[in-house]
């Protein structure tokens, strides 16, 4: 990659000599006078130090000036964000859902420059970009020993046109390397192998030494703040023009310092821990800020709990979860087998520039919060968000009020909105009634129903097909998941779990028949130091068998419920449920046959699939019986801390990174032995399901066409609070009789090999029928309806239909269109095509009470603006129902090159002034642009 040398106004260009070897640095403490308080640098939060840095070594004196530089460091910490920076990431991070549409487009990016009379092998990541292909496999084999091998296999064989492609970029594309499959998640690999700290570049024959900062297509990119790398999630959109050169926009934020102290106690896990602090920090509101650990607690927590910590950023909702570079940093990179130059390099560069971790300062924060660690319990969160924690002593409390939403009497009429805003009640749901007509099972009979009667049930027998009988009910746990790199990494909790095993079968105890049971670490250190521990035969015997590296049941890839159990959820409608160790938990994310979902440690996963039920008191009920018939309790085989500790030291090596790593882009055979196409730019296939070339450059001029203002437009969905981008983007498996399923069919394409949502990001058309069609997504203009369903006001009486039917009909009679929604619009993952759906619908506007940092950038990205309700304002109170014919006027103001405040919205007979979300002008030069990526290709062309 090259750069322009910086222009140097403060005068911070220095060297720094680390064993012999000679680095330019740029020297923040140079950033001094002219107004700025004496200790104005020295006492800034670690993650605006090292976004002072970017400024003065990417200084050019156009889109990065001194008087930013000025700006940021003197930093009033007690303002609201408004000035606007430009940020220069040193590397992008990709996994392969979000990363496909980003090399189809720079593959479509050149298309288009050719056909503009460009030269195409211009088009090239002009920052270091890395890939890491983790969220295609899906558990459809599970425990058996074959179920890896035989995941693998299904895998290639689905993905087999993505996967060439994706070698086509790596040998097309400068500076753009992949991580085959079956590797590991890619923030796992992020921290342990690709992530530096210092970043080292020659620029002009010098070698620069800098803080290592990235952005990812992946929320929980932010999962390297562990490691005190600056890094954060961007949608795909952005992330294409960060490759191709283009600093991120962002306001300079407020930064809260979540100040930790003391230890945690015995019993609980770094899971407990990040659960703790989700519920803390989304509870105080931290979206589109900064957090900063900091104080002596920060010392004494591993780094692995960092990470797991920073990687739960987008659950709370801010930009970054960062810790700061100290001596356990260090060890750390020791561990994973960075060479002793780059650890040298690391403590060095750090305590020269101030970013050395201080336990006694006390940074200047716009905002403060505390945690005594000794406080934090056993929890787990659920039923549909992570910031729902639940002390495990209350869980089955907790399980019983929330179940009243799905089973029980008062079930929620308004869907989705309404249940995502309740936390759990405070008493018990009201008695089953009875009136099935069913006696008690025997008391040796397998069963999930409840012994109490003290909840809503509905038990329905169920014989496998090896025989085996049993009686599902509400509150089954069908899926136990030891999955997610937020827990995989980290030692402590996998040898905990694995620990827990042991002590399980030694005990006698096994999971109940009804819990598909899988283990998905995120590297395959993980299987290692299992193997050598001697843990994995134990962890195999409760059916916890490897089903592959790799996302799995926590973005969806869950794979299909035991057959049997399937068929009786679907005959009883019951409210079953999942157990993961995963990030994310919202309605219809994890498997369509369950409603309810619970983030737990590995090692309550564990529990869970032993006690087959949430309905249960895992400190008071027992897991099972032993081999004498005597009650085995949590306790009885809950791992001491000192044995955990003993376990990771005797079985955890450097060598195993360095040896599993040492090849990390060679992939295994089947990669190896992918044809791979050649040439500057994409032969597409036109018979192709999975890559198709996208239609966001067609008919693009050089210079872009005035803005105009939306009139005569129609609502295509009225949504309420907290939908997250998990309902808006394609997500999951495709159904046979959905608008993409029929797509599918008629090109072909059988059932069994329909694949995910994910996995078909490169084929826009399956993409955009599936925008929307969340089966949780309750779109309030079709009343009575769940998933991608609205009403279509081009024909008369507007009957309900899908989502993508009633678009192309509005496209059709050129009838722009708008969505409206609550609070917390496009909160959630999945980000890209979020936007990139919501546009290729035909919808020009979103207007909601509030939004979600990336979503509403993403959407300016797609041409679509962004705007909001007057404060304290929404749908319901202004009276609108949806059926309106909307106009909005004022957009045409961006073409005097100014961004108006607000523009003038009319319903039928209601108007209201909204206010404009473009909040930065690079947002602006975006929207008159039509996209992000005809600014670039413009700016590229013109350059």
């Amino acid at each position: 990659m090259t750069a322009l040398a910086s222009k140097d106004s403060f005068g911070a260009k220095s060297t720094l000599d680390v064993d012999g070897k000679s680095y330019e640095i740029f020297r923040l403490d140079a950033v001094r006078g002219d107004g700025l308080p004496e200790n104005a640098v020295a006492s800034l939060p670690y993650s605006l130090k090292v976004l002072l840095e970017n400024l003065l070594r990417t200084e050019d004196g156009a889109d990065i000036t001194a008087d930013d530089i000025k700006a940021l460091a003197g930093w009033d910490e007690t303002a609201q964000p408004d000035k606007e920076i430009q940020f220069t990431p040193a590397r992008v991070i990709m996994q392969d859902f979000t990363g496909v549409p980003c090399i189809v487009d720079l593959a479509t990016l050149r298309e288009a420059a050719a056909e503009l009379g460009a030269d195409a092998s211009k088009i090239n990541p002009l920052a270091p970009a890395e890939m890491v292909i983790d969220h295609s496999v899906i558990a459809e084999a599970f425990g058996t020993p074959e179920a890896f091998v035989r995941n693998v296999e299904i895998e290639y064989d689905r993905n087999k046109e993505r996967y060439q492609f994706l070698r086509w970029g790596q040998t097309a594309f400068d500076d753009f390397k992949v991580v085959p499959p079956g590797t590991g998640i890619v923030h796992q690999v992020n921290i342990e192998h690709l992530a530096r700290t210092v970043f080292t570049r020659e620029v002009d024959g010098e070698l620069q030494a800098y803080p290592d900062t990235c952005v990812g297509t992946d929320s929980h990119t932010t999962m390297v703040n562990g490691l005190g790398v600056l890094g954060f999630g961007v949608g795909g959109i952005e992330a294409e023009a960060a490759l191709l050169g283009q600093p991120v926009s962002m306001l300079i934020p407020r930064v809260v310092g979540f100040k930790l102290h003391g230890d945690l106690p015995e019993g609980s896990t770094a899971t407990d821990l990040v659960l703790t602090i989700t519920e803390m920090l989304r509870k105080h509101g931290v979206v589109g800020k900064f957090v900063e650990f900091y104080g002596a607690g920060v010392t004494a927590l591993p780094l692995a709990n960092r990470a797991t910590i920073g990687n739960m950023s987008p659950e709370f909702g801010s930009t970054i979860a960062i810790f700061p570079i100290d001596e356990e940093t260090i060890n750390y990179l020791k561990l994973t087998g960075r060479s002793e130059e780059q650890l040298k390099l690391v403590e060095a560069y750090a305590k020269e520039q101030g970013l050395w971790h201080d336990p006694a300062a006390e940074p200047r924060f716009s905002e403060h919060l505390e945690l005594d660690l000794s406080t934090v319990v056993p929890s787990i969160a659920g039923p549909k968000r992570p910031q729902d924690r639940v002390s495990l002593t209350d869980a089955k409390t907790a399980f019983r009020g929330a179940l009243v939403d799905y089973a029980g009497d008062a079930q929620d009429e308004e869907g989705y909105d309404e249940a995502v805003a309740e936390s759990f009640p405070g008493s018990d749901a009201p008695s089953y009634s009875g009136g099935n007509g069913s006696s008690p099972a025997p008391s040796d009979h397998l069963s999930a129903a409840p012994k109490d009667g003290g909840r809503a049930s509905a038990p329905v027998e169920v014989t496998l097909e090896d025989g085996t009988k049993f009686t599902l009910d509400h509150g089954a746990v069908t899926i136990a998941s030891i999955t997610s790199c937020t827990n995989t990494s980290n030692p402590s909790v996998m040898i905990g779990a694995a620990l827990l095993a042991k002590k399980a079968v030694e005990k006698g105890l096994s999971r109940k028949p009804w819990v598909k049971t899988t283990l998905a670490p995120g590297s395959q250190v993980v299987s290692d130091y299992y193997d050598k521990s001697g843990l994995t035969p134990y962890l195999e015997k409760l059916g916890f068998n490897l089903v592959g590296y790799g996302c799995v049941t926590c973005i969806g890839n869950s794979g299909p419920l035991i057959p049997e159990v399937s068929a009786a959820v679907q005959e009883k409608d019951l409210a079953v449920v999942s157990v993961l160790s995963g990030n994310r938990n919202f309605e219809g994310r994890i498997n369509p046959d369950i409603k309810m979902n619970y983030l737990a440690s590995p090692p309550l996963v564990i529990a869970y699939a032993l006690a087959g039920s949430m309905d249960v008191d895992l400190f008071n009920d027992p897991l099972g019986t032993d081999s004498e018939g005597n009650d085995v309790f949590l306790k009885d085989i809950w791992p001491d801390p000192a044995e955990v500790e003993q376990v990771i030291q005797q079985a955890i090596a450097s060598d195993m990174f360095t040896k599993g790593y040492a090849d990390v882009f060679a992939g295994d055979e089947r990669w190896q032995n992918l044809p791979t196409p050649t040439g500057d730019t994409f032969t597409w296939d036109e018979e192709s399901t999975y890559v198709r070339k996208a239609p966001y450059f067609d008919g693009m001029d050089k210079s872009p066409s005035p803005v105009t203002d939306i009139e005569g437009a129609r609502v295509l969905l009225k949504l309420g609070d907290s939908v997250t981008t998990d309902h808006i983007s394609p997500a999951g498996n495709i159904k046979k009789d959905s608008p993409a399923g029929q797509y599918l069919t008629e090109h072909g394409v059988e059932q069994r090999d329909f694949n995910s949502y994910g996995s078909r990001r490169g084929n826009h058309e399956v993409m955009i029928r599936g925008t929307f069609a969340n089966i949780r997504l309750r779109n309030q203009i079709a009343p009575g309806t769940e998933g991608g369903f609205t009403r279509d006001f081009t024909q008369a009486d507007g009957p309900v239909t899908t989502v993508y039917d009633a678009s192309q009909n509005y496209q059709a009679a050129g009838t722009p269109l708008v969505v409206l929604a609550g609070k917390e619009y496009g909160s959630g993952s999945s980000r890209d095509w979020a936007a990139k759906g919501t546009s290729l619908l035909g919808v020009k506007a979103v207007i909601a009470e509030s939004y979600e940092r990336i979503h509403r950038s993403n959407l300016i990205g797609m041409g679509v603006i962004p705007l909001q309700f007057p404060e304290g304002q929404n749908a319901e109170s202004l009276g609108l129902t949806g059926e309106e014919t909307f106009s909005i006027t004022g957009i045409t103001e961006l073409n005097e090159g100014r961004t108006p405040k607000t523009v003038k919205v009319k319903a039928g007979d209601i108007e209201f002034d909204a206010v404009v979300r473009i909040d930065t002008p690079g947002e602006a030069n975006y929207y008159r642009n039509g996209g992000i990526l005809q600014y670039v290709l413009r700016n590229l062309l013109n350059g």
